[in-house]
């Protein structure tokens, strides 16, 4: 059998390190990736092997030649141009595989038995095997699920939190026929995951999942590079050592001295031609390169050092990783985490702090401390954007210089002279972290129209009306006051695509930011006439003879936000007998629990008043709690009803979008009014997508999200919803709590589970698997329906924090407890049993 090798991936997750190296290429236990895969193949007697290559080809070419030193027969094909992603460079040597053949990733570390793997494969008669394996977190790799005879039903690449429905994964292992290259365009960039696995799903070609056994490690960033060397010396992998002898679990490879007074503690390795001085402690997991030399009274604890390097007397050093030939001088600490690039020279009694990334061939000052990145800025968080957006704690997680960073991220990630639209809330921290943003991006050439403090659907209004090709919303988190959010939105004023968060992400952590020179730097205009148009453009939507000759009276609390600045006007303009509440501007957000006495006080003003109706706005002008006549709130699950109601009754046979977690109430009012549901992922950004792409769609969102209204804008508008309710109650001729009576009966209640995030892709692979013969839908967590009216529960993982949101649903509130119950208790003795498991397991 022949083996494609792919090799030609770049590392750039694992920069500093493969600034001058490609990934396959950088050394685990002093041999590199590809050379422990040539091993693998060897020992189950695959001996002829392609590699693709495309990021620095001859490293690879250079090292194997033509593989006789290793036992195998390599040849090599070059993507000279661009490169052609996972199947497409396979599909490129479609000439070289006229039989099964074995396509392996050179990015990780494994120990399967692709015998038995193999096997399995002419067993099932396969056109396509997926090596899988089981992994406690599945974000960054394809989930796959297979049938009871293994073979695949679903995957999904990389999904978000809430997305995740197994722990089961793809680890870019395939066994393959060759006919199934025919599937593939030749010359074009084409993935093995996101385009020809569709492919052979959609035409019922035999693909099947083979579940290994044994180690598989996806070298993917600096943290697993690191767990994978320890793995390796503490043998949770079998891997082949190459000329390094073993001694007690010391490996010491060819003419290497080591002085009597030396301390050693295995497991650890040191390779050929090494010179290690008196007094020096090297501590279990220490890896120690050829050609090393370290001085007297020098400390190694878990360190990782490359090839050639020197390390001075008593110098420090502490699960970090030196590159290729780097010189570290006397009395030197570089801390954990830290990375020093290739050809580097740390001075004497320098620091290198924890997590801090030397770029290769630079040089820092004896007795520097460094706590940034040597290029510029200091490393952050693994992923950026959460649910919804940037969030983080006030001056701790969202500080300026962590806010010029992203600006300039951000900015790097469009092109040079682009325009963009920034605004906030009125508060302080808003206007410092603002302006920070403004920074980072002006300084990579993008151009910025400033809509300074304002209502965040004024933001989206404005987006697309003055052509510029995003924006930032800088505001204080809805649901915690503590929180900074900041939001990005695309050309429409639609939160950005997880395409463009993965981007920007990549910018920031890959430190890929553009400069530009004086000539280039962004400018920044203030646009005129924003209320203005924000007021022409609602206006358009509504009936406005039919409310201003209502002379309805309504309260509204502006709960001190910066809605409180502009609906005003707006009411004046309709002619509304408005009592306000609340509507300076405060510094300090309002808290949930002073949000609640603000919302009783409407009530008792709504009575005390007689008004029509009373509302609450918050969140920046996105959410709103209505209160009707008798002054009783109407929020959450019972205000989206009451909304599809009104709105379906003055647009029936509309569409109506609304989240996953939705109560069936929606789809009762959509029956009675010849409506259509779509439902989609628990999450605002699928929301406004959905609304704006999809056909006839007159209302999205919920009571806890807010309310869209397409035609306005893309995003949620508590605003433009108030004029609109006056609208359609001034039409139907109804009041609130006459609209609230004709309303179904539906339970639906929720409780939440504390959920390690390890465990929620297996609980979600246990839920996909003990509910087989039942229908499940996994738009967004896992949804099981059952057979009487809309009766459903749902399984839902919090996409920010350590939970699992349960969710039932019915006609029957019982029916509604006894399930809430019942599965509360099924993911309770799940967590607990995968728990103790892992506690054993550890033990």
């Amino acid at each position: 059998m022949r083996a494609v090798l792919m090799a030609g991936g770049a590392g750039t997750r694992l920069r500093p390190l493969t600034c001058d190296l490609p990934k396959p290429m950088v050394p685990i236990v002093n041999q590199p990736i590809a050379a422990h895969i040539i091993h693998l193949l060897r020992r189950h007697n695959i001996t002829e092997v392609v590699a693709t290559l495309h990021y620095l080809p001859d490293a690879m070419r250079d090292y194997f030649l033509d593989g006789s030193e290793f036992g195998v027969q390599m040849t090599y094909a070059v993507e000279d141009e661009h490169p052609l992603g996972t199947a497409g460079c396979v599909k490129n040597i479609e000439e070289l595989l006229d039989d099964t053949f074995l396509v392996i990733s050179g990015d990780s570390i494994t120990d399967f038995n692709l015998t038995q793997a193999i096997a399995f494969h002419k067993q099932k008669q396969a056109k396509a095997t997926l090596i899988l394996t089981k992994v406690p977190n599945p974000l960054e790799f394809g989930v796959v699920i297979t049938d009871e005879n293994q073979r695949v039903q679903r995957f999904l690449e990389k999904p978000s939190t809430s997305e995740v429905f197994s722990d089961t994964v793809n680890t870019g292992t395939y066994i393959l026929e060759p006919e199934v290259l025919a599937y593939l365009p030749p010359k074009e960039e084409m993935d093995f995951s996101k385009d020809l696995f569709p492919l052979l799903l959609e035409n019922d070609e035999p693909m099947y999942g083979f579940v290994a056994d044994g180690y598989w490690c996806d070298v993917g960033n600096l943290d697993a590079y690191r767990e994978a060397q320890y793995d390796a010396l503490e043998k949770k992998v079998t891997l082949e050592l190459g000329n390094l002898p073993r001694h007690s679990d010391i490996w010491i490879g060819e003419n290497t001295t080591i002085d009597p007074t030396a301390i050693l503690t295995p497991p650890l390795a040191i390779g050929d031609n090494c010179n290690i001085g008196s007094g020096t402690k090297l501590e279990a997991g220490t890896i120690i390169g050829d050609n090393v030399t370290i001085g007297a009274g020098a400390e190694l604890k878990r360190a990782i050092v490359w090839n050639g390097v020197l390390i001075g007397d008593e110098a420090y050093l502490a699960a970090c990783v030196v590159g290729r030939g780097c010189r570290i001088e006397r009395r030197v600490q570089v801390l954990e985490g830290a990375v020093i690039g290739p050809l580097s020279i740390i001075g004497e009694e320098a620091q290198i702090n924890s997590n801090v990334k030397v770029w290769p061939s630079k040089r820092v000052e004896p007795g520097a401390i460094l706590n940034i990145n040597l290029i510029w800025g200091s490393t952050g968080h693994r992923n950026l954007f959460g649910q919804r957006g940037v969030s983080g704690i006030v001056n701790i997680d969202m500080t300026p210089e962590f806010a010029v960073k992203l600006g300039a991220a951000y900015g790097s990630s469009l092109r040079p002279g682009a325009e963009i639209v920034v605004s906030r809330d009125q508060r302080n921290v808003s206007r410092m972290v603002t302006r920070s943003l403004i920074a980072g991006l002006m300084s990579v050439g993008v151009n910025i129209q400033n809509l300074e403090a304002t209502a965040i659907p004024i933001a989206r209004t404005m987006t697309p009306k003055l052509k510029v090709a995003g924006g930032i919303h800088v505001r204080i988190h809805p649901d915690r006051p503590d929180y900074l959010l900041i939001e990005f939105l695309d050309s429409q004023g639609i939160n950005i695509s997880k395409k463009t968060e993965k981007k920007i992400e990549g910018a920031y952590f890959k430190e890929d930011l553009r400069r530009v020179s004086i000539p280039q730097i962004g400018d920044m205009s203030y646009p005129a006439q924003v209320l203005e148009t924000y007021c022409h453009t609602f206006e358009k939507l509504l009936d406005m003879d039919i409310i201003n000759n209502d002379g309805a009276k309504i309260v509204i609390d502006y709960a001190y936000g910066v809605s409180g600045a502009i609906l005003p006007l707006l009411l004046t303009k309709f002619g509304c007998d408005a009592v306000v509440l609340n509507a300076s501007l405060r510094q300090t957000a309002v808290s949930n629990e002073e949000k609640e006495v603000l919302l009783s006080q409407l009530g008792q003003v709504v009575s005390a008043l007689q008004a029509n109706l009373g509302v609450q706005v918050s969140a920046n002008g996105e959410q709103l709690t209505l209160v009707d006549e008798g002054g009783l709130p109407i929020r959450g699950e019972l205000l989206t009803a009451l909304m599809v109601h009104m709105v379906l009754t003055a647009s029936p046979r509309g569409t109506i979008v609304v989240p996953v977690q939705a109560s069936s109430a929606v789809e009762h009012l959509a029956r009675r009014h010849g409506g259509k549901v779509l439902r989609t992922k628990a999450n605002p950004t699928a929301l406004m997508a959905a609304a704006q792409s999809s056909h006839n769609v007159v209302l999205g969102g919920s009571g806890e999200t807010g309310f869209i209204f397409p035609r306005l804008h893309p995003g949620f508008d508590a605003m433009f919803c108030i004029a609109k309710v006056m609208e359609m109650l001034t039409v139907q001729k109804r009041t609130l709590g006459e609209i609230r009576s004709e309303l179904p009966t539906v339970y639906h209640n929720s409780c939440s589970v504390r959920c390690s995030w390890k465990i929620k892709g297996a609980l979600m692979r246990h839920l996909v698997e003990i509910h087989r013969d039942q229908h499940i839908e996994l738009v967004d967590g896992v949804k099981m329906t059952f057979p009487h009216g809309d009766n459903w529960v749902l399984i839902l993982p919090d996409a920010g924090e350590p939970l699992v949101h349960i969710y039932a649903n019915s006609e029957d509130r019982h029916w509604v407890d006894e399930k809430l119950r019942y599965y509360q208790a099924q993911v309770l003795n799940f967590i607990s049993d995968a728990q103790e498991e892992s506690y054993q397991h550890f033990s």
